[in-house]
């Protein structure tokens, strides 16, 4: 069953002759276990398709089910619940707080979110398989950009949640890394029964995939189906 599915999606940003059809009837779904791609070059619609699929914006047409609920029908305080509890987002910003020690980062997030986290062990082995372990009591502005990210991948992913989100995870690692963000995402997939949807135009995380999809011009088409079905 799928924990999260998008139907018919339209997104336009301006009006009159400024206006810009970004996501063009987009259908897609994901479910536990399975890691999928959306690859396409920059300006293809990824981000816009990554950050509806999450809730953080609203298409101009269309539904987003996440855990069975339609987003679009929920509360703004519904939705950020939603977010919280279910979703955990990789963005290209990184969005960590400038002032706050990598473990204060993830206190914050034990503070936002009390319960559901990964245990003391648990984030001790994901720090560890990140290469960070060493890193927790830099700030931010100590930290190289592909440091930041694999902090930021950490963060989302201390939260334990059933549905990662990532938006270009891989921008700004060496291949070496690049190999061990993908081991962990499939891991996550397959042994912890989480749906893993990365956008990316890095096709060095195609072989970890289940799915690929490739978005062009805001259209989204399946370029790769599920391995089991092939």
């Amino acid at each position: 069953m799928s924990v999260i599915e998008l139907k018919n999606i339209n997104k336009y940003f301006g009006t009159g002759i400024s206006r810009v059809h970004v996501l063009k009837n987009v259908n897609f779904s994901a479910e536990r276990g399975q890691l999928i791609l959306v690859i396409g070059p920059s300006g293809s619609g990824k981000s816009t398709f990554l950050t509806i699929a999450g809730g953080l914006q609203t298409p101009s047409s269309g539904e987003v089910i996440v855990e069975n609920q339609s987003v679009d029908q929920l509360s703004k305080k519904q939705r950020d619940k939603l977010r919280l509890n279910h979703v955990g987002f990789v963005l290209q910003s990184y969005s960590l707080v400038p002032y706050l020690k990598v473990k204060e980062q993830l206190a914050f997030v034990r503070k936002v979110k009390p319960k559901g986290n990964l245990n003391d062990t648990e984030l001790k082995d994901l720090l560890a398989q990140l290469g960070i372990e060493d890193l927790v009591n830099k700030f931010p502005g100590e930290l190289s950009g592909g440091q930041t990210q694999r902090v930021a991948i950490a963060r989302a992913l201390y939260a334990n949640p059933e549905i990662v989100l990532a938006d270009e995870p891989t921008a700004a690692l060496d291949s070496a890394r690049v190999v061990e963000v993908g081991k962990l995402f499939k891991e996550l997939a397959d042994t912890r029964q989480k749906a893993v949807v990365v956008v990316t135009h890095d096709v060095r995380l195609m072989e970890f995939a289940d799915k690929v999809y490739e978005i062009m011009d805001g259209k989204l088409q399946l370029k790769q189906p599920s391995k089991s079905a092939q």
